[in-house]
């Protein structure tokens, strides 16, 4: 007797799709406001919080794959947001870090991203926004072996 799949209300995989479109949504129409992707987006919000990084630290902090992360530096550094310079110690890595206009840009979309996620928890209530949290970052914790 073979398994049957969980109806889609009941997966995973796109329930996880599903919260996710439901907040990137929003947060998509404030960055196309500025000439950003989300992408671009997460990465600024890691050199803002981490300060100059190696682009290894970035990919995996801002979730995204290294070539692609090239490419998104590429276009940041275009745009003035960001500046790279060799590591004074290991001249074969680079730091990044933001520069006084990718500042600008956070600040300027701060209280826009702030207040979206507010109506977030507001409209789920604290507790659960919390746990949301909480199991999501012990999902990401998992790591998922196939049978």
């Amino acid at each position: 007797m073979s398994k049957s799949l969980p109806s889609t209300s009941r997966s995973l995989p796109i329930a996880l799709l599903r919260a996710r479109e439901r907040v990137m949504g929003p947060i998509r129409t404030m960055l196309s406001k500025s000439d950003i992707t989300e992408q671009q987006w997460r990465v600024l919000r890691v050199l803002e919080e981490s300060g100059p990084t190696e682009p290894t630290l970035i990919a995996d902090h801002a979730c995204l794959l290294l070539p692609s992360l090239t490419r998104i530096l590429q276009k940041l550094e275009e745009k003035s947001l960001i500046n790279r310079e060799r590591d004074t110690v290991d001249r074969r890595k680079q730091i990044v870090r933001i520069a006084p206009l990718g500042q600008e840009l956070i600040e300027a979309n701060l209280e826009a991203s702030v207040a979206l996620m507010d109506s977030v928890r507001e409209r789920m209530g604290e507790t659960d926004y919390e746990a949301l949290l909480d199991l999501l970052n012990k999902l990401d914790s998992i790591e998922a072996e196939l049978p």
